[in-house]
């Protein structure tokens, strides 16, 4: 069904003015992104999204296999959303050695990962070599892309060198840093996250660290944690303010929304299946001809509404994530998937499937 067919085919409803204008290529703003998100149009939305889906990125659902791995759990922010962190001195407070962090990489690659996402804490008692260390011991060992440290841990090692955030990541990617995460966006709103977590940095700083590495061409993803304290204008100003960034340095390989999942934090959320998709055919429309990959989170929505993600606008899976800790700690029932759980999915739509690399060159298909 080509765009005009798909608009003509839903002539009466309350967006579909929007949406025309979306499909023919317009980027929508503020305004016009909260009006979506307040219209029941939901299967229209995700038309549209699939459609331009389709039209940037084609049919093909991409993967990869990687390893998610949190070298410290003793973290100062102290989130209100977060259910991982630990205060120094607590029972199962930790922090990974080199050697043990080699171990899991060792597996993983054993497992087929090709990407190795690290991430923790911000805990004052690791030294800066620890990071060096760990960076170049990894990349001597393992042909791997070490996708790791989001921007509050990059302010926070920035402080440990006395140095500018550039030229932080400058020498985090001399010792073997390929790129950078997007955790710690949440909401990007100063109101939200001085509420939600009041001692990290605020979203400017985000911005800058992405914009620095961007500069450097370290590519980087964008994320956002959605369903707890924000209104549905920050949402949009949260997506608004990413292709803000894009426009600069096209240095965003994937936008990653998830759904705040509530369990042993201090704060309460209840996002739904249908908010979830909403907020994915959304990203997708907003998005559209500034960030090619959108990804579904099977992880905090399961696997059968991230296969519905696939027609709302979604083109990748993410990561088969052979470990990961943080969600899980938020009462999420965590199980790592085999390639044979996205290439079952993805065929049930009718859709090739490959696996990739985190700069999302396939590697494989199937």
């Amino acid at each position: 069904m080509t765009n005009f067919e798909l608009i003509q085919k839903f002539s009466g409803v309350d967006c579909v003015e929007l949406l025309a204008r979306a499909l023919s290529g317009e980027s929508l703003g503020l305004n016009e992104g909260v009006e979506l998100l307040k219209s029941n149009d939901l299967n229209l939305m995700g038309a549209a999204a699939d459609a331009l889906r389709k039209q940037s990125a084609g049919d093909l659902v991409t993967f990869v296999v990687d390893r998610n791995i949190n070298y410290t759990n003793i973290c100062s922010s102290k989130c209100k959303f977060c259910a991982f962190y630990r205060e120094p001195g607590a029972e199962d407070a930790y922090v990974l050695t080199i050697e043990e962090i080699v171990s899991k990489i060792d597996e993983a690659v054993r497992l087929g990962a090709t990407q190795i996402l690290i991430q923790g804490g911000l805990n004052p008692e690791i030294s800066i070599e620890y990071y060096e260390e760990m960076l170049r011991t990894v990349k001597n060992r393992f042909n791997v892309q070490m996708h790791a440290f989001s921007p509050p841990e990059i302010v926070h090692i920035s402080k440990l060198y006395g140095a500018g955030i550039k030229e932080t990541i400058s020498r985090l990617h001399d010792a073997g840093l390929d790129s950078i995460p997007g955790g710690g966006a949440e909401i990007l709103d100063d109101r939200v996250r001085g509420y939600v977590s009041p001692n990290k940095i605020g979203w400017k700083q985000w911005r800058d660290v992405m914009l620095a590495a961007h500069s450097l061409d370290i590519p980087t993803t964008a994320t956002m944690v959605f369903g707890h304290v924000e209104t549905l204008e920050e949402r949009i100003k949260h997506i608004i303010r990413i292709r803000e960034m894009q426009e600069k340095y096209h240095g965003f390989t994937a936008f990653i929304p998830w759904s705040f999942q509530s369990e042993n934090t201090q704060l309460s959320g209840a996002s739904t299946g249908v908010d979830y998709l909403k907020m994915v055919a959304v990203s997708r429309i907003l998005l559209n001809g500034y960030i090619r990959n959108i990804q579904a989170s099977w992880v905090t929505q399961g696997l059968s509404v991230a296969q519905i993600a696939l027609v709302f606008g979604a083109n990748d899976l993410g990561g088969t994530m052979i470990e990961e800790n943080v969600v899980r700690a938020a009462g999420v029932a965590f199980h790592s998937k085999n390639i044979e759980d996205f290439i079952h999915i993805a065929k049930k739509l009718g859709r090739p499937v490959a696996k990739r690399d985190t700069l999302y060159n396939v590697l494989d298909r199937f």
